[in-house]
This record gives structure tokens, C-alpha cells and sequence, in this order.
């Protein structure tokens, strides 16, 4: 018996197919193509989507040798808050506007005014950010009257591919809660904002728990893609939820962290929590009947990629980590801020700005490459913070994933700044993985997620705090924290 699952992000979209036991068995991937028409625009054409989607699938069975025929089920995951409008007919009105698009801050500002900020935040758990789908419907209704005359159908990049493997209009409850246009408590679209912002209900889809399925593969879509028809397709869930899912985070008290370009902090929650002033998201889980806080930083790792390729390009990043490992923690006085592309958590500020603090004639390559380290840390230590203050209770294990964890001194870093245990696992393909494993729960493999992500998650490596280095970065973290709300009125200023 396999399973696949289908990730389609914002590069490519990847099919992973796993047995039974949750051994990876092959993965194909295919490239999509980014629209930019304007300044701060990000779009991309659904029906692109599509041609890679069933690209991948084909390669992977082929590469596999496995047989459509003998896939139990699919999974769908992909890049979250991206806004497809079809018509009537199912046919796309208008290119997808992406998760990082950045037009919409005036709609963002008329939800606010038209719920009241606090009220949005108490049904939501969200404040309005551009990211989101809400105001890009807002967007269009406003900018583009003549296409939302026409749309009948609101769907999510992955849901896409749903319609188009079956036909049907079908959305998972966590990425519903990441349009912010759903009851986070009631796991469901809120009549309330629909009617304020004046969204018909009827084009929001029916929601599913991540395992649910949605629908069959149609022989249209059989044809194109290899599959079975008939094969039962699950809900997913957004990539966020289903990485969490791949790495085995789907319990109160295992925390996921991503240290990719990005970086996330996603905690699983037996119950609709909210940060007070929305400075985290609250979203439903693919695990049904939790759901999650997520903090996000802007640049993690891509905090480092730039210091390397502006300020040592001829250096190897091991060679830079080996340097740093000789200077002590708290880099002598020396801070970064890592807010190189403006900030999300817990600063919602796009004109925040990077800044090396405190440098002397003392500090040499070695001072800030470990500062850039510490200060990403330090960003990340602000989400845990939040999660820990709105109720969360103990983090008793860090699951840490991404290229920025690759390296035994920044997970050190990251142990000793968190104070947390800090592991690995022998799960790589992430949000594809989450999304096969989804399937499975769904097909009977195992018995819920839980279980799913016990039996085929195995911890492969561990790092502890180093008491030492988490007593001297409580100090230097408070001075950190210091640091945003003094520069803001100078980032105000160069913006």
C-alpha cells in the first residue's frame, strides 16, 4: 500500500510517494514560473500549477515502478493564503495572488476599521496582515469589479488541484483558518466577517479535517496523471500545518522550528488560543480537533546567506561557523538585528531594518558572523516567548528542521538561547511527507496522526542547552529586546 502526497509551493510542485511503513520511496518535482506585473505583486497562473502537479506524479510513479493502481491515497499540501477565483464553470478568472504579495495593506486597514481590530482578532486570531486572502478578495472586489462580477469560487493553491483531480470545491480547516476568514473556535467560515466584508458565503468551499477525504481522482484526471480513478483524495493542510505533521509535531509540548530563508515556530494547541494583540498566528492544525500558534521571522537563515554573500563571499560557510565557534557567547557586546526584509513576529513592521549594534575595534569577522547566529536566535526566542505567554504551558522538545539547523553551533546557539532540547529527524521531505502521512490516517494505515508520526518519526540526533551559554544570553537577550523599540522611529524615517 502507498500513499502520496502533493506539495505545491511557490517553486515547484513536488509528489512524494510512501509505503506503509513510511519509507519514502520517490520524489518528483516541477518548476512553476513567479509573475511580478507591479511593484510588491507576487501571482503565478493556477493552471500551471496543474501541468507540474501532473508532471510529478507521472515521474514519481515511473521512477517508483509503482503502479497508479496500487496508490490508496493522496494528500495535498502547498503554499498557504494564495488566492484562486473561479467562475461558475470552474474555469480561473484572474492569475493566483501569492502568500507574499503586498498590495493590499489599504484593505488590511479597512477590515480592521470594518470588524473593529480587536473583534477580528477575537473570532480570527489573526490580525489583518497582506499575506492573507481576505484582503486580496477585498482587492479584487475593488480594483477589478469586473472579474469579481464573474467569480463563484473561492479556493487555496493545493485546493486548486483538488478541483482538478476531483472536481470538487474543498478546502482543510487549517488552511480555511489561514484566510482568515474562518471561526478559529468554531473551526468554520464566520458568517460575521463574511457579512462585513461583504463576501457571498456561497463561494467559500466546504471544510475537512487534514485526514478527511474530499473526494475521487476523476478519469479526467486519471488520464493526466496516472492515478486510479476513483482514488480518494484527503484534505491536508496548508505547508505549515502539514511540515509539523512530517516532523512529527502534533502534540502540545513538541514545538516545530524551521530555519529556512524563513524561519517558523509552529506549537500545537489543545484549544483555540490567542495572542491578545495578534502578534502570532492562531490557525486550526491538520490534526483534527487541535489547533496552532505560528510565529514567522523573515530572515533566518537568509540572515546569513546575505552576511556571507556581501561580507565574506569567498569564504565557506564552514569555514565562517568554525571561526565563530571560538568567540563567546554574547559575541563581547555585539548585536544583530535580523529584520533584513522588514519583520512579521513579533514586529508586524515591513520598515524594520538589519543592523549590526555595539561594534568595536575589538570585534573582528568571527564577532559578527556568530552575532548574525545569535541575533536570528534571539528573533526566534521572541516567538517562544509569545507562545509561551498566551497560555501554551512547556515546550519539552524542539523538532528543528531547515538548512539553518545543519550545523552543530547554531543548533548549539539555539538549544542554549531557547533553553529547550533541540533534535533532529529522519524525516527531510517535509510538507510532501506531512501530506502522505495525512493520507494514510485517512486510508486506515494508522489509527489517527499521532500515531501516524510516532510509528515512522524517529528522533536521529540531540542537543541540550549549555547552562553556561543560556545564562549569558538571558542577559544579552533583554538587551535585544531593547533594541527594536528604540531604532523604530529611525526605521520610520528611512522607510
Amino acid at each position: 500500500m502507498y500513499f502520496l502526497g502533493i506539495d505545491t509551493s511557490t517553486t515547484s510542485s513536488k509528489a512524494l510517494l510512501i509505503d506503509e511503513r513510511g519509507e519514502v520511496i520517490a520524489v518528483a518535482s516541477s518548476p512553476h514560473t513567479l509573475q511580478t506585473p507591479k511593484p510588491l505583486w507576487s501571482e503565478q497562473d493556477p493552471r500551471e500549477w496543474w501541468g507540474a502537479v501532473s508532471i510529478s506524479i507521472k515521474q514519481v510513479l515511473a521512477e517508483s515502478g509503482v503502479n497508479g493502481e496500487q496508490v490508496a491515497a493522496v494528500g495535498l499540501t502547498g503554499q498557504m493564503h494564495g488566492l484562486v477565483l473561479l467562475d461558475d464553470a470552474g474555469e480561473v478568472l484572474r492569475p493566483a495572488i501569492l502568500w507574499n504579495d503586498q498590495r493590499t495593506q489599504a484593505e488590511c486597514d479597512e477590515i480592521h476599521e470594518c470588524l473593529g481590530k480587536e473583534r477580528f482578532i477575537q473570532i480570527s486570531g489573526n490580525v489583518a496582515l497582506t499575506g492573507f486572502t481576505a484582503p486580496k478578495i477585498l482587492w479584487v472586489q475593488k480594483h477589478e469589479p469586473e472579474v469579481y462580477a464573474k467569480a463563484r469560487h473561492v479556493l487555496l493553491p493545493k485546493d486548486y488541484i483538488r478541483f482538478k483531480l476531483t472536481g470538487e470545491y474543498a478546502m482543510d480547516k487549517a488552511d480555511g483558518a489561514g484566510t482568515v476568514l474562518f471561526d478559529l473556535m468554531s473551526r468554520n467560515w464566520s458568517d460575521e466577517i463574511l457579512d462585513k466584508l461583504r463576501i457571498d458565503s456561497a463561494w467559500m468551499p466546504r471544510t475537512f479535517e487534514g485526514p478527511e477525504f474530499t473526494g475521487r481522482v476523476t478519469p479526467e484526471a486519471a488520464a493526466a496523471t496516472g492515478l486510479k480513478e476513483g482514488m480518494p483524495v484527503a484534505a491536508g493542510g496548508g505547508d505549515q500545518a502539514a511540515q509539523a505533521v512530517g516532523v512529527g509535531a502534533v502534540e502540545p509540548g513538541i514545538v516545530g522550528l524551521t530555519v529556512g530563508t524563513s524561519g517558523v515556530v509552529f506549537a500545537t494547541t489543545p484549544s483555540a488560543l490567542i495572542e491578545p494583540e495578534g502578534r502570532l498566528h492562531a490557525f486550526c492544525h491538520a490534526v483534527p480537533g487541535m489547533w496552532h500558534f505560528m510565529g514567522v521571522m523573515l530572515s533566518a537563515a537568509g540572515s546569513l546567506q546575505w552576511y556571507h554573500d556581501t561580507l565574506a563571499p569567498t569564504v565557506s560557510f564552514d569555514d565562517l561557523l568554525k571561526e565563530a565557534e571560538m568567540i563567546p557567547a554574547g559575541c563581547e557586546g555585539l548585536q544583530f538585528l535580523p529584520y533584513l526584509s522588514g519583520e512579521r513576529t513579533p514586529h508586524p513592521d515591513p520598515l524594520a531594518r538589519g543592523a549590526f549594534i555595539g561594534l568595536t575595534i575589538r570585534h573582528g569577522r568571527a564577532h559578527m558572523t556568530r552575532s548574525v547566529l545569535e541575533g536570528v536566535s534571539f528573533g526566534l526566542k521572541d516567538s517562544f516567548t509569545l507562545i509561551q505567554n498566551a497560555g501554551l504551558g512547556e515546550i519539552k522538545q524542539v523538532r528543528a528542521s531547515g538548512g539553518g539547523t545543519k550545523g552543530a553551533l547554531w543548533r548549539q546557539i539555539l538549544a542554549s538561547v531557547l533553553e529547550a532540547e533541540l533534535v533532529t529527524v529522519n524525516t527531510s521531505e517535509g510538507a510532501a511527507f506531512g501530506a502522505a502521512l495525512l493520507a494514510g490516517v485517512g486510508a486506515g494505515a494508522w489509527n489517527d496522526v499521532p500515531s501516524a508520526c510516532k510509528a515512522v518519526i524517529k528522533i536521529t540526533g540531540s542537543t541540550n542547552p549549555d547552562s553556561t551559554q543560556s545564562e549569558a544570553y538571558r542577559k544579552t537577550y533583554s538587551l535585544y529586546r531593547e533594541l527594536y523599540p528604540a531604532l523604530k522611529p529611525s526605521f520610520d524615517k528611512m522607510g
